[in-house]
């Protein structure tokens, strides 16, 4: 007996077999009788099989239930995961025109930005994210990506957040969307602002240290000197030529080392960056005079023109240059306050000095404090007649009356006024405004220096 194959005939698998006693009389089957048999016999496996093939379905239907269990609670899983985190959730559209596009936000998200889970289905990242932050969230790969940025709250303020994205598929070849893990870091920022702060600036009067005080300094000078006149520029130049490649091919590239870039003076300066050889160089095939920075058209190659160079007035008198006033202050009579007073009288007073002389100078100058009672001003952009100006009024204002637990109390100011240009470092130039500082300080009688 066999399943039954294409048109009925027996074919496929075997079942079983049928046996057919023979008669008591001896009679065989006759042809009908055979018939009927093999009639018997097919639709017997034709029986069989469907019970099979039931069985195999039910097994199947069996299986495909428990499977849809699992894949419901897999999905309730991820549902209460998503919905309950303690940190906010968010799915978006990944690729085509709404890429980025929120289609769904946890409650913790959704408290965090301040926003309603309606409101935030109009958005994507890139409209909730700070301006400056931008490209960190275009720079995060979209697999596995990761970025530290600033996001917009619904009351306009700005929160820090650790942002982490992973692909997920709907289907084995159904659309992709981008899971967002989104952490408030907003206390952890806070701290590390207040460490650098706290490394950069006196913990007294909250002013910028000696250090930062050298760094923003430095940050604006580059280590070539002022601009020299052309005969000796291009005197300079000769001179750089021959020290640098010698008169002869075995002296070699000199201190520049090869094609003049890799220990150009800008190589040790934080801000200024090496420059660029010229496209001649290329495309003269090495010609040495282009390829170590000589134009024929224009003279010697400028390696810092990138560079905004900081001038110093000439002269005692102000012809009309601007440039980087450095007023170096020291305070007068302050040791007789400790002395008589103590320290916290002393403290108290540097404290309203400090506050006198930011309030004194305009938006972007730097006010430090170097240690004890020297304090730094830095203002660009002025002339010699406004740094003398300057220096007067910073003088006026300190010397009013500071009052400290009733007593008034009264200290007086010596001012140093040097310039910073390009070529000095920031330890000489803050040494030139000291210098001048003493120098103003001796020239007034000693009972004057005081303000009382």
């Amino acid at each position: 007996m066999y399943t039954p194959g294409a048109g009925g005939a027996s074919c496929g698998e075997l079942l079983g077999v049928i046996s057919v006693d023979r008669p008591r009389n001896g009679r065989r089957p006759g042809a009908w009788g055979r018939e009927a048999l093999q009639m018997y016999a097919f639709q017997a496996a034709i029986a069989i099989s469907n019970a099979r093939l039931r069985a195999n379905m039910q097994r199947a239907l069996v299986r495909l239930e428990r499977e849809q269990q699992a894949l419901r609670a897999s999905e309730e899983s991820f549902r209460q995961a998503f919905e309950y985190a303690p940190s906010g959730m968010a799915i978006a559209e990944m690729g085509g025109d709404q890429h980025g596009r929120i289609l769904r936000t946890n409650d913790a998200l959704c408290r965090l930005l301040g926003r309603p889970a309606s409101a935030m289905r109009r958005y994507s990242f890139s409209d909730l994210v700070h301006p400056e932050d931008i490209g960190t969230l275009l720079r995060t790969s979209a697999e596995g990506g990761r970025a530290e940025l600033r996001l917009g709250r619904r009351d306009g303020t700005y929160v820090w957040v650790s942002l982490r994205n992973s692909v997920v598929a709907d289907a084995a070849d159904g659309p992709r969307f981008l899971l967002t893990h989104v952490e408030d870091i907003e206390e952890r920022k806070r701290r590390e602002l207040q460490l650098a702060h706290r490394a950069s600036h006196d913990a007294l009067t909250g002013l910028p240290n000696s250090a930062e005080l050298r760094s923003r300094l430095s940050a604006r000078i580059c280590q070539r000197p002022q601009a020299l006149p052309a005969g000796a520029a291009a005197d300079s130049m000769d001179a750089t030529f021959g020290e640098n490649f010698g008169d002869g091919a075995g002296d070699g590239f000199g201190q520049y080392g090869d094609f003049g870039i890799a220990q150009h003076p800008s190589a040790q300066h934080p801000a200024v960056p090496p420059p660029h050889p010229s496209f001649d160089a290329y495309e003269a095939g090495g010609n040495g005079a282009h390829a170590f920075g000589f134009h024929a058209a224009t003279g010697p190659y400028d390696a810092f023109d990138h560079h905004v160079h900081t001038v110093a007035p000439e002269g005692e008198r102000d012809d009309g240059t601007k440039g980087l006033a450095v007023l170096f202050c020291d305070l007068d009579g302050f040791k007789s306050i400790n002395d008589r007073f103590g320290h916290n009288a002393g403290d108290a007073v540097l404290i309203e000095v400090a506050r006198r002389l930011s309030r004194g100078v305009r938006d972007g100058d730097t006010v430090a404090r170097l240690g004890g009672d020297e304090f730094v001003v830095l203002a660009d952009g002025l002339g010699r007649a406004d740094a003398q100006d300057l220096a007067v009024r910073l003088r006026n204002e300190i010397i009013q009356p500071i009052r400290v637990d009733g007593r008034a109390m009264r200290v007086g100011a010596s001012f140093g006024i040097g310039w910073a240009h390009c070529g000095m470092t920031a330890d000489e130039v803050l040494k030139s405004a000291d210098e001048r500082m003493y120098v103003e300080k001796r020239s007034r009688p000693k009972q004057h220096r005081r303000a009382g």
